[in-house]
């Protein structure tokens, strides 16, 4: 087979295309597409955050454009998507449940999701709990009252929000809905009343082979380190898995420059024949995954990214929840921002352009065009500019309708 090289840029496409953010997507969103684009991310990471739209939504919104919020939470009703442990919590295609049901037999090798000694400690209760939710129907953490002079506090579970989450990650509830995104918890055998494990689940070991398969698809072109951060794998035999790969004709060697030895999945062959450019430009969440792996980020786009809501406010370079900004192909500046929701507006306190980024009147147009859509999605009248690099500031206002 010839040796195919290829510059960044098109290693950087490629990725794009895989991701559904290479184009702009060209119609009006139905509610399948959203399930399409899900499946073709593999998952959706959740976030609570939401000083803009919370996560999950901002990753759909960036692929999708405008369509309703609540798409998500009729998906997760309806059963075509599950929550689970998967690159952090996610959702997750319905289809792939089998894929992850060998984490959930085994809870305690995901650390401190699973609290043995609590579940240990507490039999009787979590028993009287299932027991409660067979009788009386699902529940959320809210429905029990927290104990007389607990502390508040991120980590200060009241005790049956311990029980449920550990009844979640053993695989014995379910989220079967989100109230105000606040999990609903219910019976597995409520949701997935013909799941059964003698015939159903699948090894660790083809799980494992599963779950590489969708990361290498979802990914696109990919170094071999980068795979199994996709669903946070342990162990995964990454080396033979590619060689068997290799000689199936599954993926193929190509050299990127500057990268060396990268590997491309065989569902973006063609692409290699008949190239696309990128065209798209978008907001993006902190926990895209686009950008969650923060090394890929930095080796495949020179985009040296973290999350600096838990870091003191003293010490962060940027803000509380920055947003990257991509732009046809590349990623190319990052903006602090947050929705005020009573005044509909989208504030964005400063916006920050990468070195050596080139400003021209295409940029400036598509990401104020870009930043406009998104904040009118999110109910915001209003678009409100702080603080702009000196190459933005003389050629965009202070202000605009959004």
């Amino acid at each position: 087979m010839t040796q195919v090289t290829l510059s960044l840029t098109q290693a950087r496409q490629l990725q794009l295309a895989a991701q559904g953010l290479l184009r702009p997507f060209g119609r009006k969103a139905c509610f399948d597409d959203l399930l399409a684009c899900l499946r073709q991310m593999s998952l959706l990471q959740i976030d609570t955050i939401h000083v803009v739209a919370r996560s999950p939504y901002l990753v759909l919104f960036s692929r999708l454009g405008d369509y309703p919020q609540v798409w998500l939470e009729q998906a997760l009703k309806q059963g075509k998507i599950f929550e689970y442990w998967a690159h952090e919590a996610c959702f997750i295609p319905i289809e792939d449940y089998p894929l992850l049901r060998h984490r959930m037999l085994n809870p305690a090798a995901l650390g401190w999701k699973y609290n043995q000694a609590w579940v240990d400690q507490h039999p009787q209760e979590l028993a009287d709990l299932l027991a409660h939710i067979s009788e009386k129907g699902a529940v959320r953490s809210a429905d029990f009252a927290a104990p007389s002079g607990q502390k508040p506090g991120w980590w200060a579970w009241k005790p049956h929000k311990r029980h449920l989450e550990n009844l979640f990650t053993a695989g014995e509830l379910m989220v079967s809905e989100r109230h105000n995104f606040q999990r609903v918890y219910d019976l597995r055998q409520r949701i997935l009343p013909d799941w059964d494990d003698e015939q159903h689940a699948l090894t660790e070991d083809d799980a494992v082979q599963r779950l590489l398969e969708k990361s290498a698809a979802s990914l696109g072109i990919f170094r071999p380190g980068w795979l199994a951060d996709y669903y946070r794998l342990k162990r995964a035999p990454i080396a033979d898995t590619l060689a068997r790969w290799l000689e199936q004709g599954a993926v193929r060697e190509v050299k990127v420059e500057r990268l060396g030895t990268l590997y491309l999945h065989h569902t973006l062959f063609h692409q290699l024949a008949v190239p696309q450019a990128a065209t798209h430009t978008a907001i993006l969440s902190p926990f895209d995954p686009l950008v969650w792996d923060r090394k890929r980020a930095r080796e495949l786009f020179n985009f040296d990214y973290r999350l600096e809501c838990y870091t003191p406010e003293a010490k962060r370079q940027y803000g509380y929840f920055v947003l990257p900004v991509l732009h046809r192909g590349a990623l190319k500046g990052r903006l602090d921002a947050r929705m005020l929701r009573k005044e509909k507006i989208l504030q964005v306190r400063q916006l920050w352009l990468e070195p050596d980024t080139r400003v021209s009147q295409q940029m400036l147009d598509e990401v104020q065009r870009a930043l406009t859509k998104f904040a009118r999605w999110q109910g915001a009248e209003m678009i409100e500019v702080n603080k702009l690099p000196d190459a933005i500031a003389s050629r965009w206002p202070a202000r605009w309708e959004s």
